[in-house]
């Protein structure tokens, strides 16, 4: 990606995200509240968590017993701070590790495709089917289901499902993976801002101080003061 966003001096953030992430939650909904402060223009970019794992030989941090037992104490903390509902399932190694988010993220992308206006609302319910309410996000009706909630037409929705398994949306999401990768990432969220014609990359939901002071903006809380549009 070439630097630089809009005009009047805009920069360009980029969010590389999975829904299978919960802290990519968070920086989703922090990125979508500040872009009516900030001078950014936000760019959503659906990818493979699974794929940056394993390129990057990392591994989730709930397969690390301790991490993973300050991973369930951190997201409820998170989860109030941040006033996103966030909620473990119950059975986190089945939902997200065993089950993952490929069918998920493959829709994503056929959406991005052919209605991106619809990706910040569908991503939104994926996450919270997976991540509040404790629900499948990788059988047809439950994609449809979350595609419904965000508004998406129904008859639209069942077409990009079934254009989800096609050819070109899985070069396209491998495609952003790759992409994700080559500016280094190894988890999501990625975040990649472009200053100068420069990419900068931040891991994570908890460095928005540094994004802030980078962009030469300031940084206001997780819960800015015109937060208006949050669509909680």
């Amino acid at each position: 990606m070439a630097g630089g966003g809009g005009g009047s001096g805009r920069k360009l953030v980029e969010l590389f995200y999975d829904v299978v992430s919960p802290y990519s939650w968070l920086g989703f909904e922090v990125l979508c509240r500040y872009r009516s402060i900030w001078n950014i223009d936000v760019r959503l970019r659906p990818g493979f968590l699974g794929g940056i794992m394993k390129e990057s030989g990392n591994q989730a941090p709930a397969l690390v017993p301790r991490k993973g037992v300050y991973m369930e104490q951190d997201l409820r903390r998170l989860a109030s701070y941040y006033q996103v509902p966030l909620k473990q399932p119950r059975d986190f190694f089945e939902a997200v590790i065993k089950k993952g988010s490929l069918p998920a993220m493959r829709f994503v992308t056929a959406v991005d495709m052919q209605h991106p206006e619809f990706v910040e609302p569908v991503s939104r319910e994926l996450w919270k089917r997976i991540w509040s309410a404790d629900e499948d996000i990788t059988q047809p009706e439950s994609i449809l289901s979350a595609a419904e909630k965000a508004g998406l037409p129904t008859e639209e929705a069942q077409k990009l499902l079934e254009m989800a398994s096609s050819p070109e949306v899985k070069n396209r999401l491998k495609g952003s993976t790759e992409e994700a990768l080559k500016y280094g990432a190894f988890g999501m969220p990625t975040i990649v801002a472009h200053v100068k014609g420069e990419p900068h990359l931040y891991f994570g939901s908890d460095r928005f101080e540094l994004l802030a002071n980078l962009l030469g903006e300031k940084w206001l809380g997780p819960l800015p003061v015109v937060k208006t549009k949050s669509h909680m």
